[in-house]
């Protein structure tokens, strides 16, 4: 592992201290443009997910007036009632944003996919960087309103499925992510610039209670408007 990565993970608790828990538990408040430009407005505005700590795993719930809670996996999603009974269904879902723009529409199944895949990558960095086959790589320093922030490039692999497979984390002095770069693979490629803040500590792990995600430009600056997504979090709970 790069020694940066190795300080951001000390940074963020700890290694060993985040193998002592399954799954990590919050509440969500969401907005931005991207829910209704996607026909979703309202689904997942107010929500709670929970991700798995040890496989690519994560269900919301309640998903708005459609289910109960949503059941992602990499190469299934499913939509659940109160039973667990399968309100709807997609196998393989990335496949079914073959052809995707940002200003697609998605079905309540495909939200239930970016929406799981998302949440999952964003518990699970920056211990994420410790797990087989991520490799990661320093970049130039980056300056932004005045601060400095270090860069750590991560390529994941095949197995470990997120927005994009190669990403970029800023980190402040304290080890911090405070940015987080990828691009939107299944919206075709469109890039994000994601802002991480107000870090609360829980059971000694240090999470961000608020996400903004804006576009970014190709010279790695952020467009200020629109706000793509807002998530801001609390009532953490580790199981």
């Amino acid at each position: 592992m790069h020694k940066l990565a190795s300080q951001i993970i000390d940074a963020h608790g700890g290694l060993d201290r985040w193998k002592r828990h399954d799954t990590l538990t919050a509440h969500l408040i969401q907005g931005g443009v991207l829910w209704p430009l996607k026909g979703q407005a309202g689904v997942l505005d107010d929500t709670s997910v929970t991700v798995s700590l040890r496989e690519i795993h994560a269900s919301h719930a309640r998903f708005g007036t459609i289910a109960a809670r949503s059941d992602y996996r990499p190469d299934r999603v499913a939509l659940l009632d109160a039973t667990g009974g399968e309100i709807d269904a997609l196998n393989q879902p990335r496949t079914s944003f073959a052809g995707h723009t940002l200003e697609t529409p998605w079905t309540a199944p495909q939200l239930a996919y970016f929406a799981g895949c998302a949440m999952w990558t964003y518990f699970n960095m920056p211990f994420l960087l410790a797990w087989d086959g991520v490799e990661t790589e320093e970049l130039d320093p980056w300056e932004e309103n005045g601060a400095r922030w270090r860069r750590l490039r991560v390529t994941l692999p095949p197995t470990i499925v997120s927005h994009s497979s190669v990403q970029t984390l800023y980190i402040t002095e304290e080890g911090l992510i405070v940015r987080q770069d990828y691009d939107v693979e299944i919206a075709g490629n469109t890039p994000g610039a994601h802002y991480l803040s107000d870090y609360v500590e829980v059971d000694g792990i240090h999470l961000p209670t608020r996400r903004r995600i804006y576009p970014r430009q190709p010279d790695g600056q952020r467009v200020p408007e629109p706000l793509v997504v807002s998530i801001d979090l609390d009532s953490y709970v580790f199981g």
